[in-house]
């Protein structure tokens, strides 16, 4: 196994995460297989019980994983499908020692930082490698490690070491490391500033890992006398000192780093030239063209929670981005706190809830996204009964769709205290109850995880033409309320009809509203399945209904056109 370890330095937030996915994109686009892995220090077990204002979004995997948003970049950009082992924690790793060390393996012993927990981060590092991610059989050739956060932070010393003894126990053949650092510019002086990259390489190489590539962050291209500077205070040559300066789109980092031939530089260090091919990224330059070149947009108004923080939403974003594209559109959104949405905000903040109420009546469509716990629900509501009444195209993913379950029932069957459990335990109509699996008092990995099948229980809607046809889909989940299965007859008899149900009958996956141009609700994150060139088939229709376009795509759909 051949591994490459991707570093961080100077600040937090540089985009390793990206930096690494397009390392492995161009090594895929050798022809080699790759595999990836992310390191969080942080003491948590999974990013399951952390909130997204902390750390980002939490990414679902099919094997029920709550990771980091980093290996969202992963699955998008390789097209892997990675499982929960691929993120390693401090916690898990302690876990795992501590049961080891209570079951008497290490008796007798004194057990240490080192050797055991760097025994162990070993261990995990060289099994995980070797899972297949890519639908083949046997492990890949190559796998990119990112190790989160900063050198020099306390919480990752025990990885720095382990990764030490790592690249010493597989030798320089096997081993390459790519630190990411900042080269920033003092606004008075004008001048790129080397030395916290220089700090930075000092810390490492004291470390005892000494870097094979820069890869350095800015907002301009790095001029040729900084990379001289670089080179020569950090021991790298200046072929290896990549400039990963500002782009247009993400997508064009894999193409920043071909033309500087950092394939070369890594499959040189690897020793894997003779087997390697010169990368194709045809494809890949084409997305990246098209993205620039987008013109016309659709205004689109996302209604949540975490607004204030766009990582939160992450897999969304990109889910709306993948079918923007397909449609040749550049997505707008605008971000509506749904508590500006609500009557006692005109009070509070009569400006927020005027501007908040004009950018969804300016919008095309509507999306309320998963979320937890009761702030803002009230102007989600308030959303979706503004979509459904004014035909504006709706989608609510999770909470968004128990969301139009709950503003149905107040709007429509007239029951006006119906509610979810979760925000009120007393409401006469329990419309969105908590899972009978459940527990009430343990929060990580006790919801619905990972891909569960839904079975489509009619041909004759939206959602089940634009999966094409198919008698069920596989789609992620998370989620700890449902739709109550005792108030379906009611619902059904008005009008929203639930048209994709779980295995069991009981669990309401997929509603709509047929006499609405697209009111769609998930109760799984289609939004973590999708890819940039195969955009999830319920976002695409939401784009589609929000610009017109929806049936005169199913009509050619099946017309076989």
């Amino acid at each position: 196994m051949k591994y490459v370890l991707v570093t961080g330095g100077v600040v937090s937030g540089l985009g390793k995460g990206v930096t690494a996915s397009s390392i492995g994109l161009v090594l895929k686009a050798c022809g080699l297989r790759v595999t990836s892995i992310k390191i969080d220090p942080y003491l948590n077990m999974d990013a399951g019980t952390m909130s997204p204002f902390e750390h980002g979004e939490v990414f679902v995997l099919d094997d029920g994983g709550e990771v980091d948003l980093d290996l969202g970049n992963y699955e998008r950009f390789l097209d892997l499908t990675l499982t929960r082992e691929n993120n390693i924690t401090t916690g898990k790793i302690y876990q795992s020692v501590l049961e080891k060390e209570r079951r008497g393996d290490y008796l007798g012993k004194t057990v240490q930082v080192v050797p055991h927990i760097t025994d162990a981060i070993k261990n995990h590092i060289e099994s995980v490698a070797t899972i297949p991610v890519d639908g083949q059989e046997g492990p890949a050739d190559v796998c990119v490690i990112e190790l989160g956060g900063t050198v020099g932070d306390i919480e990752s010393m025990p990885f720095i070491e382990a990764l030490r003894q790592l690249s010493f126990s597989v030798g320089p053949d096997n081993f390459c490391l790519i630190h990411v650092s900042l080269v920033p510019v003092l606004g008075v002086v004008g001048e790129q500033k080397t030395k916290p990259t220089q700090h930075s390489v000092r810390e490492l190489r004291a470390l005892g890992l000494t870097p094979h590539l820069l890869a350095c962050r800015s907002a301009q291209p790095i001029l040729d006398n900084t990379k001289e500077k670089l080179s020569q205070f950090c021991h790298v040559p200046a072929g290896n000192i990549l400039n990963v300066h500002d782009v247009p789109n993400i997508w064009h980092v894999p193409l920043l780093l071909r033309n500087q031939n950092a394939h070369l530089s890594i499959l040189k260090q690897l020793n894997l030239l003779r087997i390697a091919a010169a990368p194709d990224l045809r494809d890949w330059t084409n997305l990246a063209a098209t993205h620039d070149n987008l013109t016309n947009s659709v205004k689109i108004a996302m209604v949540g929670k975490y607004v204030g923080l766009t990582d939160s939403y992450l897999s969304v974003v990109k889910a709306l981005l993948h079918a923007c594209i397909a449609c040749s559109l550049k997505p707008s959104i605008d971000w509506i706190a749904a508590s500006d949405l609500e009557d006692e905000s005109s009070k509070s903040t009569p400006e927020a809830h005027a501007a908040a109420w004009e950018a969804l009546r300016k919008a095309s469509c509507v999306l309320v996204p998963g979320g937890f716990g009761d702030r803002g629900v009230k102007g989600m509501i308030l959303a979706a009964k503004y979509a459904r009444e004014n035909k504006v195209p709706y989608f609510g993913i999770c909470l968004g769709m128990q969301i139009s379950v709950i503003e149905f029932a107040r709007s429509v069957l007239g029951w006006e205290k119906a509610n979810s459990t979760e925000f009120d335990d007393a409401t006469p109509n329990p419309v969105v109850i908590f899972m009978p699996e459940g527990s009430k008092t343990h929060m990580g990995s006790t919801m619905r995880l990972g891909s569960r099948r839904t079975l489509f229980q009619t041909a004759d809607c939206i959602t089940s033409r634009m999966y094409h046809n198919s008698a069920h889909v596989d789609e992620r989940h998370r989620h700890r309320y449902e739709v109550n299965p005792e108030f379906i007859g009611a619902f059904e008899e008005a009008g929203l009809k639930f048209v994709g149900k779980d295995e069991t009958g009981n669990r309401m996956e997929i509603l709509e509203l047929p006499s609405h141009p697209f009111y769609v609700g998930v109760q799984f994150h289609p939004e973590f399945k999708s890819r940039p060139r195969r955009p999830s088939p319920v976002f695409l229709g939401f784009i589609l209904a929000a610009t017109g376009q929806l049936n005169l795509y199913l009509e050619k759909q099946q017309n076989g056109s």
